[in-house]
């Protein structure tokens, strides 16, 4: 695997959303549930329809605030808009199913691999995540999970989205040592092309949903689970 033999590695660093928890999955659940609760169940085309237009504000949004277009919110913000907007789209007016909706990323089930790779992992490596969560709802997704970080960084620190490099230097300047001892693992071909400009190191892994890598991305590693990686990463 390309890098494998060049410098160790002394940090961990994960995305969470999406690579260590089933985010639309878990977005898809919630916006049933919420419709529902007005009395009929949603069919499939349907919710597939409100999922996207959740993912294009929230992912709209983001780009205007990193364009300048809009001066920063943190997810919290953007998500109570998202299912503001949803709510609309549905006809739901229930405050509480609204309420309940907003906070949906608080309550995303982790990947089959995730809690064990993890451990796992930290047996060997300082292990980090690093999340577009805000604080406070990475504090209560990782409650939620069982995820057991060493530390957990929400780029609410650094008021920017990824991929803006001074998320990455959070997690850089936590781990302590040169950005290449340092790898960022994802399951989003975006956010590692970022931590590549940072200067990082980079494995993809595999998830059902996420962003696959081109054929011109060159990432340090890639894996079909965190099980894989584990065993391809070079102790320190």
């Amino acid at each position: 695997m390309p890098g494998a033999s060049e410098a160790g590695i002394e940090a961990v660093v994960f995305d969470v959303l999406g690579t260590m928890v089933d985010e639309s999955g878990g977005l898809r659940a919630a916006i049933v549930e919420a419709v529902s609760a007005s009395g009929e169940a949603p069919g499939e085309s349907t919710v597939d329809h409100l999922l996207t237009e959740w993912y294009a504000h929230v992912d709209g949004e983001q780009r205007r605030m990193g364009e300048g277009g809009r001066a920063y919110a943190n997810s919290e913000v953007i998500d109570r808009e998202a299912a503001e907007h949803v709510a609309a789209l549905a006809g739901l007016t229930d405050p509480a199913a609204v309420e309940r909706l907003a906070r949906a990323a608080e309550r995303l089930d982790p990947w089959d691999d995730s809690v064990a790779g993890l451990a796992r992992l930290a047996r060997d490596f300082p292990v980090l995540g690093l999340s577009h969560a805000s604080r406070r709802t990475l504090l209560r997704l990782n409650a939620h999970t069982g995820l057991r970080w060493h530390q957990a960084l929400s780029a609410e620190d650094a008021r920017a989205h990824k991929p803006a490099p001074e998320v990455y230097r959070l997690a850089i300047e936590a781990a302590g040592c040169p950005p290449e001892r340092v790898v960022m693992v994802a399951a989003h071909a975006w956010d590692l092309r970022g931590a590549r400009a940072a200067g990082m190191r980079t494995a993809y892994v595999q998830r059902p949903v996420g962003d696959p890598p081109r054929s011109t991305d060159r990432f340090d590693w890639r894996a079909e689970s965190l099980e894989e990686l584990a065993a391809a990463l070079p102790l320190p």
